[in-house]
């Protein structure tokens, strides 16, 4: 079935007409035009369990970001239930592992130990939608959790753990997927909290379908709403924005909290420096940061979803001048890859 989509055509044709630092670099600019494709053809209902959105911003702990696929799946799991009785041990075990439920639920422990209750941003709280059809989501204690949520929870208990006495009340984050850290946010029991997303569309897109379903599309402001705007006042934003990235330049105001996780990874360092120039910009009193620490994989004629040149775990602290890195983090809020890469928590602070 074909779906159309008139305000990411929209956003997508003024993305064509911006300069480097706002369209996509070498591991989106293909990727951007296939997952347009993908939501075109089955609809951004679905765009939590279709493959490309899955390969690229809707992070799994099972199939494909395991490495396994589902094929290999189904086939080492069918060599024990068709040797023994499917409900034992070697069958459930190796089942829940291929799965991811086992990660997610180390992930979880590591949630219930490092959060404070007491204090907002409440955690323990959370429960994610099921909007977008995921596939890959576990429930613990009657709660919802998939990989992005988790990640972002761990992520925020390492920043509470670090500041106890930091209370932020606008966040802005550069690539956020498909808005994760605005549910988490919006739903934290802090009051008055606002969030603003900047990204490339598609991935904008479906993070406002997503916060508008989620939160109610009054709640959101969007890029049709504040495409002609040269000016956006963050204090006169509603509970939850999502902005292409080039709208980055037109705010104005303060944010107490900048957030990039995984993003920046996968861009240039003009790119990287250019929007953290702009969290300096808007005053941002902390920024957490999520991105491995060796950097990605540089392209190559054999591997096209790489880099021209890594930015690496060490780049971010030469790149925020007027700020001082207070805590690093792989284990165990971040995680250690098998193949021996390390994705890393970093938390500066202003100084200036």
């Amino acid at each position: 079935m074909e779906h159309f989509y008139p305000e990411l055509e929209e956003a997508i044709e003024d993305m064509r007409a911006q300069g480097d630092l706002y369209r996509p670099t070498a591991f989106w600019e293909l990727a951007c035009s296939q997952i347009e494709a993908e939501l075109l053809d089955f609809g951004v209902e679905r765009f939590r369990s279709l493959p490309l959105p899955l390969g690229y911003f809707v992070p799994t702990y099972g199939s494909p970001a395991n490495g396994f696929t589902a094929e290999q799946i189904h086939a080492l799991a069918s060599c024990l239930s068709n040797k023994w009785p499917a409900d034992i041990k070697p069958s459930i075990g190796l089942t829940q592992f291929l799965q991811g439920r086992l990660q997610a639920l180390a992930d979880y422990r590591v949630l219930l130990a490092a959060d404070d209750k007491t204090r907002v941003p409440y955690l323990h709280e959370f429960s994610e939608s099921e909007v977008g059809s995921p596939v890959g989501q576990w429930t613990f204690d009657g709660r919802r959790f998939s990989r992005s949520s988790l990640n972002y929870l761990l992520g925020l208990a390492f920043l509470k753990r670090n500041v106890p006495d930091f209370h932020f009340y606008t966040v802005l984050e550069v690539g956020g997927g498909f808005g994760t850290l605005g549910e988490v946010i919006a739903t934290s029991g802090i009051k008055d909290v606002r969030y603003i997303d900047i990204d490339i569309p598609p991935t904008s897109f479906v993070a406002q379908y997503y916060l508008g379903e989620v939160l109610g599309k009054e709640n959101v402001a969007t890029y049709s709403g504040t495409r002609d705007l040269s000016k956006i006042e963050i204090k006169n934003l509603p509970k939850v924005s999502v902005f292409s990235s080039w709208q980055i330049e037109n705010l104005v105001g303060n944010v107490d909290l900048f957030v990039n996780f995984i993003s920046f990874q996968e861009m240039e360092p003009l790119v990287v420096r250019n929007y953290l120039d702009h969290a300096r910009r808007l005053g941002a009193r902390y920024v957490l940061l999520r991105n491995l620490l060796e950097g990605k994989q540089k392209r190559n004629p054999g591997f096209s979803a790489g880099v021209e040149t890594p930015v690496r775990g060490d780049d971010y602290a030469a790149m925020l001048p007027g700020y001082r890195l207070i805590a690093r983090n792989v284990h165990p809020f971040g995680y250690e890859t098998v193949d021996g890469f390390h994705s890393e928590l970093q938390l500066l602070q202003r100084i200036e």
